[in-house]
């Protein structure tokens, strides 16, 4: 029986550390490095028929050249909408509207701008971090609790604590590397 609860609150844990770090790694892409990416866009929201809808919903993408993201709406009434949507975002960007579809071209990224992003990507990974650590916390109190209402053993916690701070540490280590590979990416020239 207490094999099968600690299991369980484990794999509880594991899924949120899991979670913690996927979010992480989409909020590393949300950040520009330069390079056009849909990733960039992808969190901005448009109003069009009557709701808010995003705009993966209303356009496809594509990428001409390595600082250019055209983006062509599937109906074309919605170019519009699409284009003060992306003005009023905080991309900073002037889109280009064609009549067609709408052309965002990023400028290069100056050396002082490129060290800001990587403080901003670091707080990002430090929320990352804490959101796993959120997680173990949790699975402990869990853990904790079953061992005083006698479903498990002091040992067993022991053996499951462990356990868990190895998948922590493990979980950790996967937003460090997604750290290290977008600080490179954002200091490349």
């Amino acid at each position: 029986m207490s094999a099968e609860i600690i299991e369980l609150i484990l794999d509880d844990a594991d899924e949120k550390m899991d979670k913690a770090v996927q979010h992480a790694r989409q909020e590393f892409a949300s950040i520009r490095t330069g390079r056009a990416s849909p990733a960039l866009v992808e969190r901005i929201s448009v109003e069009a028929y009557g709701e808010d809808m995003s705009i993966q919903q209303l356009a496809s993408f594509n990428v001409p050249e390595a600082r250019q993201l055209l983006i062509t709406p599937f109906d074309k009434n919605n170019l519009g909408a699409i284009e003060k949507a992306i003005q009023t975002s905080d991309l900073g960007l002037n889109p280009g509207n064609d009549g067609y579809s709408i052309r965002l071209t990023f400028p290069a990224l100056t050396g002082e701008r490129r060290k800001e992003l990587v403080k901003v990507v670091r707080n990002m990974a430090e929320d990352g971090r804490i959101a796993i650590r959120n997680a173990r916390r949790d699975a402990r109190k869990e853990l904790e609790r079953a061992e005083s209402d006698g479903d498990m053993s002091a040992d067993d916690l022991q053996r499951a604590e462990k356990d868990l701070d190895k998948r922590t540490h493990a979980h950790e280590a996967e937003i460090d590397k997604a750290l290290e590979q977008k600080e490179t990416e954002l200091l490349e020239v």
